[in-house]
Order: structure tokens, then C-alpha cells, then sequence
């Protein structure tokens, strides 16, 4: 992210040979209201509207007006894009006075200025990339009312100058704007932003202050409201998060040729061909500056306009290549996470991240900069499992020669893990970003077109059909059920895999019928199915710091089968990760058998279908036709080379794989 550096020339007003703001130096214009009040003195919120040009508020966008205007106090949260800025600058243009605005983009600043100024609001902004003069000139107009905005950087505050002016003006009201940076548990906290509370405590009682952002879950608004001391019943608005134009997608690809491909390939279906003259442009998130460069110049290679932004290339450049963006000069930018804020480009019809970021909140911020007109876009997270141990290195790393704090490295590894388990997740991508930021009133049910819905539409595709998923989900939920609020999820994934536990045993919990009822599968997969139980809503934790899992009233309805488990369950070859990689075993691209082969194959399955009926179980239960498949081409000799068969694992393998090898050596 772009910050403002600190400014010299704020000490102007500290100097005692400067007599400080001279109101006489320049004529003010206007802070009255711009527009007249209605009748009582109550602000007209739909004058003030058409100002900006608009003929109406968005959703929500008029409740938040009216409630910050009423309350004095406001904690907004809606997504980029989602009409924030006109929350403080609708009142700025009916109060009587000048609204400060505190944000750390320069780009946003300067965007917002001259926006203001198009539609005849005074607006001005301050920070070190203005000369001397001109920073001095814009400080006396500050203090003659010549303006009804005026955005600085949180760093302005530590200057008893600046403070000082302020005091000698009339400020109704002060936007504190990327709120979740003064937040230690939220993704992307700034020490500069811990003054602000206390420059806020020393307002007049009766400014209004608005605290917004992107992106924060419950707990960081809890924090916003404390380090900013707003106070805890201060109202907050939760809204707009839902985004169903963006086509989000999670792929697992290692190897960086794997990335490409996925990157190049959504290129194309975004953008089309590089000498394409459609519009759009696109934004590909880098983990590092070396890759930003290297993707660059191989994306440049291949025909695309592309220019690279990271913090070690030079300012001015960076300025270029952000300026040749907004122009549309540039249609792709491969960049670090510094890029993009304060960037209002509407047409960005696809944001690919080529590893994941650090949170679920950092990843919404970013995609969201896609499709901001309302039109279809794309988003397209790529990971790995490469990149749990990489992130945790760099969490560990020192910081100016010293350890982090551990209880920071903890908790930002959980929001890290908090988004691989989003990105592994079998419900709607949507529905489980909207229940992480506690925003349920808007709730998809599905969005239709994100990559786990469009699986759940497939059923060729499907390794488990409706009725197979339904009944999988049903059980795993009766565990739940089991184990409600008396034990954590772990103890409910012991007992679905039938796994000997000692607090089960005390329970009587190992002669429940539920005991072993998905012991099929191993036990590393259960729990994965348990994770995305969690994702789909329908297991939550009690708060504290022993969570005991809780089957919510939508769980139960699944389970009860009166609402239908719409969820894609984990592919049944899914590794155990606290094992030593199995070792590599003849790769099967789904060609068809040879004759013997198939001779074993047709063997095999007689067999499957023989215990399924044994045992009373659907064929799929003992083994798919994938897994029957590989095992007629690798012919395992014994059950340690039968585990290399694609889903069978070691429960498995106990289960069913005697029978499997007595049928391979009676065939011969």
C-alpha cells in the first residue's frame, strides 16, 4: 500500500518566528451547507445528493447517512466499491463547517479531491509530495473555511500545529476511512493510526465521527470501537458485502507452470487475446517482487500492454505505471499488495492472485476490485501446500531485529489458515465470505457461479451424486449432534471415524450407533468434511478458549433432510498431510485399460458389488471405479503398494484391501 510519509512542513505552525494562518491571505469560498435546509433546520439528504450527480442512494447508502447525522457515532463496513465514500461526503456538503477526513492513500486522496472539485465541493488534501508553498497556502485556506473536505494522512495528527489549526476551525465531522488498520487482529494494522483515538476523545462533543472499511470480522469492529473510543453501543452498519457478479475460484496448482497455465487461461477468458481491442483490464497479485517482474515481461512477451508494481521500484515509476493503469493505457499490472487502493478503474474484469494473501479479509479487499461497474467478473486464487510453510516463515521473520510478538504470529497464521480452509471449502464461495463477516442477511443460498457451485451443477463431474452426498453430510452431522456443546470437533470426527478415545469411552459415546458411521473413510478426510460442515454454516463453536462444537439450527435441518445439503464433499484421494508423502506411483491420465487390464477391472468390480451387498452399502463405499481402475493397472502385490491407488487409504485398505489382492492373485 501507497502510505504518505511524514511532512516537515506541518512544524510551520510550531515555529515561533511564523504567526501562523492568515485568514486575509486568500478570500475564502464556502463552508456553509451547500445547499439550503429544509424546514426545522433538518438536512435535505436528496438536494444534497444530486450534487454528486446521483439520481438516487445505493442499498443501504441513506440508512448510514442518516444514521451517523442522528447518532453522531457510526461503524460502516461495505466492501471496495461499495459507496462508502459517500457516507462522509454527502454530510460534508450539507454541515456547516469543514469534514476531516484521515486515510493513508495518497492515490485515493488525490482521486477523491478532484472528484469533489468536479461536482463543486472545496476540497482539498495534504502530504509530503506537495512543495512548500503550496503545502503552506492550502494550511491557510484550511484555517480561513475555504474548504468543505480536506483528507490528510493519520501521520498529520502528531503535529501540535496541525492540531492546533484544527482547533481554531469548526470540524462537524471526522471520517477516520481504512478503520481496520488501527486494529492489531485485523490484516493490515498501522501504528500511525493508534493516535487517532486519542485525537478523538479531544473533539467537541458534538462532532460526528464515521469509522468505515472493507473488510473486518466482528472481533476487529469490537477493537475499532475501543481504540477509537467510540464507545460500545455505537451503531454499526454491516452491509453490501455480497458481490454475485464475481466469479470466484480457488485452484490448488504447485508448480508454477501449473500457475501460469491457470493465469494465462483466465486471461483469455476475462480479456480475450492480447491484440484484442475489447475493454477490461485485469490486476495479478504476486507474493514477491521477483515473480512480479518475471510475470511481467513474460506476460509482455506474449502481446499484453503489462507493467509491474512493487515498493522497491522507484516512486516516480510507480506513479507511471498506477496512472497508465487508471488511463487505460496499461490493460494488466502484475503487483505486490501495494497496488490497487484508492485505484477506482470500474471496467477490472478479473483479479488473480498468484499465491494466497494473508487473510480472508485481505483477499476480499483485493478481488474486489474486480467488476466494479456490476459487470460479470473474475477472481482466481491459486494455492498450494507449499504456501502454509512459506507464510509461516514469513510471519516468523524478524522485524527490525526483532522477534514478532507470538501472540500476533498466532493469531495472523489463524486468518491464514482461515483462508486456505475458505479456498478448500465445498460450499458457495459467496455464501462462506458473507458468514465469515458475520453478514447473513444476504446470504446467496448459492451464487450459481462461482467454481464450488458450478461443480455442484455437474453431476459428470461429480465423484459423489446428490443421494451419496446427502447421506454423507446427514451422518456426519448426526455426530455433531452426538457431541453438542459437550466436546470439540475433533471428538466428533473421532466418532464418525470410529477411532478409540478415551472421552468418548467415559461418554458411552462408542456404543452410540453413530460410533464409526463414516469409518470408510480415513480419518483426515472426516475432518475435512467436518471443516466444510463448519463453512457451509451448519456447525459453529462456543466463544472462549476451549470451543465446544455446536450443531446450528440450520445443521439440523440438513440433517433432519428437510433442507438439502448443497455442498461438494472432499475428493476421496485427499492426502493425509501428517504422513510422509506416499511414494510416486504410475500416473493414470484415465486412458483406457489394455485388454488384461480391463479383464481385471470387470473382476474387480464383481467383487465390489459382492460386499457392497454383504455389508449393505452403497459400491461407492468400498471403492470407485477410479480407484478400481488403478488398482487393475498397478496389480499391488501386498496392502502398503495398494495405498497407492487413488482413494484408498490405511482404514480402507484394513477394510476392504485383503479382498481386493485375493482377487488380483486369483486373476493371475
Amino acid at each position: 500500500m501507497d502510505q504518505v510519509p511524514l511532512d516537515d512542513f506541518d512544524e510551520v505552525f510550531e515555529d515561533a518566528d511564523d504567526p501562523g494562518p492568515d485568514p486575509t491571505a486568500r478570500a475564502p469560498q464556502c463552508a456553509d451547507p451547500l445547499v439550503p435546509l429544509l424546514e426545522g433546520g433538518a438536512l435535505d439528504l436528496d438536494a444534497g445528493l444530486q450534487i454528486f450527480g446521483h439520481e438516487q442512494f445505493r442499498p443501504g447508502q441513506r440508512e448510514a447517512v442518516q444514521t451517523l447525522l442522528e447518532s453522531t457515532r457510526l461503524l460502516l463496513v461495505a466492501p471496495t466499491g461499495g459507496g462508502k465514500s459517500l457516507t462522509y461526503q454527502l454530510p460534508a456538503a450539507l454541515l456547516p463547517g469543514t469534514t476531516l477526513v484521515i486515510s493513508p492513500l495518497i492515490a485515493l486522496m488525490h482521486d477523491q479531491v478532484s472528484s469533489m472539485q468536479a461536482c463543486g465541493i472545496p476540497a482539498t488534501f495534504l502530504a509530503s509530495t506537495l512543495d512548500s508553498s503550496e503545502l503552506r497556502q492550502r494550511m491557510r485556506d484550511i484555517a480561513a473555511g475555504a474548504y468543505k473536505l480536506v483528507y490528510v494522512a493519520p501521520e498529520r495528527l502528531m503535529f501540535g500545529g496541525f492540531r492546533g489549526l484544527l482547533a481554531r476551525i469548526r470540524v462537524p465531522l471526522v471520517a477516520v476511512d481504512e478503520a481496520h488498520c488501527i486494529s492489531e487482529w485485523g490484516h493490515d494494522f498501522r501504528p500511525e493510526y493508534m493516535q487517532i483515538g486519542e485525537f478523538i476523545r479531544s473533539l467537541p462533543g458534538d462532532t460526528k465521527v464515521l469509522a468505515c472499511t472493507a473488510t473486518a470480522t466482528p472481533i476487529v469492529r469490537d477493537e475499532i470501537l475501543a481504540k477509537l473510543h467510540l464507545g460500545a453501543n455505537t451503531p454499526q452498519i454491516v452491509r453490501g458485502f455480497a458481490r454475485p457478479n464475481l466469479r470466484l475460484r480457488a485452484i490448488e496448482a504447485g508448480r508454477p507452470s501449473d500457475r501460469r497455465e491457470q493465469l494465462d487461461a483466465l486471461l483469455q477468458q476475462a480479456l480475450g487475446k492480447p491484440d484484442s481491442s475489447s475493454p477490461g483490464a485485469a490486476i495479478i497479485y504476486a507474493p514477491t517482487r521477483k515473480i512480479t517482474e518475471q510475470e511481467c515481461e513474460r506476460l509482455q512477451s506474449k502481446g499484453w500492454q503489462c507493467g509491474a508494481y512493487h515498493a522497491g521500484l522507484d516512486g516516480n515509476l510507480r506513479e507511471r505505471v498506477q496512472q497508465a493503469f487508471s488511463s487505460g493505457e496499461l490493460q494488466v499490472v502484475v503487483a505486490t499488495n501495494a497496488f490497487g487502493m484508492g485505484i477506482d478503474r470500474s471496467d477490472v474484469r478479473a483479479v488473480v492472485h498468484w499465491a494466497p494473501p494473508g487473510s480472508i479479509e485481505a483477499y476480499y479487499q483485493e478481488v474486489g476490485r474486480a467488476g466494479r461497474d456490476g459487470e460479470p467478473a473474475f477472481g482466481l486464487m491459486i494455492y498450494s501446500a507449499q504456501d502454509l510453510p512459506l507464510r509461516r516463515r514469513l510471519l516468523e521473520y524478524d522485524i527490525d531485529g526483532r522477534p514478532p510478538d507470538p501472540d500476533i504470529v498466532e493469531h495472523k497464521w489463524g486468518m491464514f489458515l482461515e483462508l486456505i480452509r475458505w479456498a478448500e471449502s465445498g460450499t458457495c464461495r459467496h455464501d462462506a465470505i458473507l458468514r465469515y463477516f458475520g453478514d447473513e442477511d444476504e446470504l446467496l443460498e448459492g451464487c450459481g457461479h462461482c467454481d464450488v457451485c458450478e461443480a455442484l451443477g455437474d453431476d459428470d463431474e461429480a465423484e459423489f451424486d446428490d443421494e451419496q452426498t446427502t447421506l454423507i453430510v446427514r451422518k456426519a452431522l448426526s455426530g455433531v449432534a452426538r457431541i453438542h456443546q459437550r466436546f470439540g470437533l475433533t471428538a466428533a470426527v473421532k466418532l464418525l471415524a470410529g477411532v478409540d478415545d478415551a472421552r468418548l469411552q467415559r461418554g458411552g459415546l462408542d456404543r452410540v450407533k453413530t460410533f464409526g458411521a463414516l469409518s470408510e473413510f480415513p480419518e483426515h478426510w472426516v475432518k475435512k468434511l467436518m471443516h466444510r460442515c463448519v463453512a457451509a454454516g451448519w456447525v459453529e463453536y462456543t466463544p472462549g478458549d476451549r470451543p465446544l462444537a455446536v450443531l446450528t439450527e440450520a445443521g439440523r435441518e440438513v440433517m433432519m433432510a428437510t433442507r438439502p445439503a448443497r455442498i461438494v464433499l472432499p475428493p476421496t484421494d485427499l492426502p493425509d498431510r501428517r504422513t510422509k508423502p506416499r511414494e510416486r506411483r504410475p500416473a493414470s491420465d484415465g486412458t483406457e485399460l489394455d485388454k488384461a487390464a480391463q479383464a481385471l477391472f470387470e473382476r474387480l468390480r464383481a467383487h465390489r458389488l459382492e460386499v457392497s451387498k454383504a455389508e449393505d452399502v452403497p459400491p461407492y463405499v468400498v471403492a470407485s471405479d477410479r480407484t478400481l481402475r488403478e488398482v487393475a493397472l498397478l496389480r499391488p502385490r501386498d496392502l502398503a503398494q495398494l495405498q497407492q491407488a487413488h482413494g484408498i487409504g490405511p482404514t480402507k485398505a484394513e477394510r476392504y484391501g485383503e479382498g481386493l489382492l485375493d482377487v488380483i492373485r486369483e486373476h493371475g
